[in-house]
């Protein structure tokens, strides 16, 4: 049987997890004796203990900020995708005086690295934690969430029954100004290629791209649009000889298959049809992809900004923040060319 949790303390007692926190804590001066006593008379209930150490570490406050991550993705090059994201974190801890550790170890045969073991938190040793990775343990975040540990993560997370404190890159807006640009420089017809991940920053960009293509009214018959991921040869066939004059790709993987077989069957890009790719750094060799492009070193240290201000005042409610992506025009995009 699992020990009660602060979560189920707030549950039984019809409060808010910080309020369970404060009076545990002994910090009651703003809470109503009605609301102490129910919550004390919750924690009796369940026989719920506070976790003493992890109560001192945060209030005493060592200046030691986490960085912990779902799979193994601290980078090997500059190249990778998270070093700028690292980088950024790095930066701004060193410029207002906290320390960081990596929490790196993974205690699991498959690989996956896990923020309880043996019902510790690990990260408890700072006084809170950014987080990022693809591979989220959604189970943990939530349970980080009831446990009221101190954390933000990069990049959007939902989470079942948590607010989970995200800092995310406006993928709905920038994927709206993408098809706002095409349709400016005289694209009606568009075809949207779907790579098939499941995950919030996909779904966004998805959310963004569709809105533009209705409010705009612009015309759009492709699979991708109707959630059918990657790119067939009868969709080639169908887009080479259709009225499509602008794709846009949801990666560069993507874009680089459609190049291929636009080649194979005599066309090219951007001379017959325009390419936009919802996610890139605009200098990949062999094209310079019109893209979007995600601000990492801004958001690691944005990220460190606001798990700081949670960290001196831990009374204040966590908020996600949305930044914004800038867009790199590169050599794929043109006016449209009539299709005989």
């Amino acid at each position: 049987m699992k020990a009660p949790r602060q979560s189920d303390v707030a549950r039984l007692a019809g409060v808010s997890q910080s309020a369970v926190s404060r009076v545990v804590s002994g910090e009651v001066d703003r809470i109503p004796v009605e609301t102490r006593d129910r919550i004390l008379a919750a924690v009796k209930e369940l026989g719920y203990v506070p976790n003493a150490a992890a109560r001192n570490l945060r209030n005493k406050r060592n200046r030691l900020l986490g960085v912990h991550t779902f799979e193994a993705v601290f980078p090997h090059a500059r190249e990778d995708f998270y070093f700028e994201f690292l980088l950024g974190i790095e930066e701004r801890a060193e410029e207002i005086g906290y320390d960081l550790v990596l929490f790196t170890s993974t205690g699991t045969s498959d690989g996956r690295r896990r923020i309880y073991r043996d019902g510790t938190n690990r990260l408890n040793l700072a006084d809170g934690t950014v987080l990022l990775g693809a591979a989220t343990d959604r189970e943990e975040l939530a349970r980080l969430w009831h446990d009221g540990y101190l954390f933000v993560h990069i990049g959007r997370r939902e989470v079942p029954g948590a607010e989970i404190p995200c800092i995310v890159p406006d993928y709905v807006t920038a994927a709206d100004r993408i098809v706002a640009s095409l349709a400016e420089r005289g694209h009606r017809h568009l075809a949207y290629l779907h790579s098939g991940i499941d995950q919030e920053a996909y779904a966004d960009r998805r959310t963004g791209y569709r809105a533009a293509v209705e409010r705009l009214g612009l015309h759009d018959r492709s699979p991708g649009l109707r959630g059918e991921p990657g790119l067939t040869e009868e969709w080639l066939d169908e887009l080479a000889s259709g009225p499509e004059t602008a794709v846009v790709a949801e990666n560069i993987g993507l874009a680089e298959h459609l190049r291929s077989g636009l080649a194979a069957r005599g066309l090219s890009i951007p001379e017959d049809v325009s390419v936009a790719v919802l996610e890139g750094s605009g200098d990949e060799p062999g094209h310079r992809w019109d893209c979007l492009v995600i601000p990492r070193k801004e958001i690691g240290r944005i990220a460190i900004d606001a798990l700081v201000a949670r960290v001196e005042n831990p009374d204040e409610e966590p908020v996600s923040q949305l930044v914004a992506c800038d867009l790199v025009a590169g050599e794929t995009v043109a006016d449209p060319r009539p299709k005989e």
